[in-house]
């Protein structure tokens, strides 16, 4: 038999006897693999209905998505206990608030829990979270992505899991921090655990007044031998996203050593910062072709015809660049114009190209 996936999108009330229902059959069909209920109000009563479903020997749910409170928390950290097949949670948009990350993170601690992602985007959570959820980096090794984006965790709280990630059994891979409400002053904390930590290899740090001093806390971090990060909104080693971050050109002569010395980093988000001409220049420095990344987002960061010819050198020289963003700038016809001559080149093997401009 095939694996079953429920997805119920409408948005309405789910009665007691609804969960019931939903429980019955995820206790006795061992192939319903995936349930989506993150459009219903389910209530706490119904949660705990559903909680029961998931705690059943028979139960072979992987994938959960759903509605709650902090009170129906208690009933989802039994599920996490009990249940080996749960590998996602996704509670995302619901007002956990902190009482109700502390009684799930008593879940995710338990030897028998295997969640490997868990999203807790936009829950309505403060510093006062990262205690615990530091707590279950420490003790879960299967943990490899979480997401608390849109939630005001701030520096202090962006600290307490920062000691999470450099302990040894912490295996995190992607941490999304997009809009946290942290600054410059957790930079360092954030550097440490990079240097510390050699799983990690998504982290998304979007939309923080991280500014420049940050950044070059941070790089000192991913120049570490030990990072691995390839994504990083604005950095590196797989996936580093830095828009919004409040960053100027001071900024690129950090970043510009970081790929120089990383070049397993893959895509590098620096959209939304004023970069302006002269931080391009600075990114682009060095010997392309041993700068790996495919993917490299300048959207809106205050760049003109001036830096289009060192992105015209870019695009002829590395050969690992497939995808390029350059909306909302002002690069002109004669910057296109340069452009346009690293597009032609045969070592360019760019795919993707985003502008506002006409080619």
């Amino acid at each position: 038999m095939f694996p079953v996936n429920i997805l119920c999108h409408a948005a309405v009330h789910c009665s007691i006897t609804h969960c019931k229902t939903v429980a019955s059959a995820l206790k006795s069909n061992p192939h319903l693999t995936e349930l989506d209920l993150s459009e219903n109000q389910l209530q706490d009563s119904g949660v705990e209905r559903l909680s029961a479903g998931l705690e059943s020997p028979n139960c072979g749910l992987e994938t959960l998505s759903c509605k709650l409170t902090e009170s129906s928390c208690a009933s989802m950290a039994s599920a996490l206990k009990s249940n080996p097949h749960l590998t996602e949670l996704d509670l995302s948009e619901n007002e956990l608030q902190d009482s109700g990350v502390e009684l799930l993170s008593a879940g995710l601690e338990s030897p028998n829990c295997r969640l490997k992602t868990l999203r807790l985007r936009r829950c309505r959570l403060s510093e006062s979270s990262c205690a615990s959820l530091a707590s279950a980096l420490k003790s879960n090794p299967h943990l490899t992505e979480l997401d608390l984006s849109e939630n005001e965790l701030q520096d202090s709280g962006v600290e307490l899991l920062s000691a999470g990630l450099e302990s040894p059994n912490c295996r995190l891979k992607t941490l999304r921090l997009r809009s946290c409400g942290w600054t410059e002053s957790s930079c360092a904390s954030m550097a440490s655990a990079l240097k510390s930590n050699p799983h990690l290899r998504e982290l998304d740090l979007s939309e923080n007044q991280l500014q420049d001093s940050g950044v070059k806390l941070l790089s000192a971090g991913l120049e570490s031998p030990n990072c691995r990060l390839k994504t990083l909104s604005s950095i590196f080693y797989s996936l580093f996203r830095l828009s919004g971050c409040w960053l100027t050109e001071s900024s690129c002569a950090s970043l510009a050593s970081v790929l120089k010395s990383k070049p397993h980093l893959t895509e590098l988000d620096l959209s939304e910062n004023q970069l302006q001409d002269s931080g391009v220049e600075l990114l682009n420095t060095g010997n392309y072709s041993s700068i790996f990344y495919s993917l490299f987002r300048l959207k809106s960061c205050w760049l003109t015809e001036s830096c289009c010819a060192s992105l015209a050198s870019a695009l002829k020289s590395n050969p690992h660049l497939t995808e390029l963003d350059l909306s909302e700038n002002h690069l002109q016809d004669s910057g296109v114009k340069l452009l346009s001559a690293g597009l032609e080149s045969p070592n360019c093997r760019l795919k993707t190209l985003r502008s506002d401009c006409t080619f």
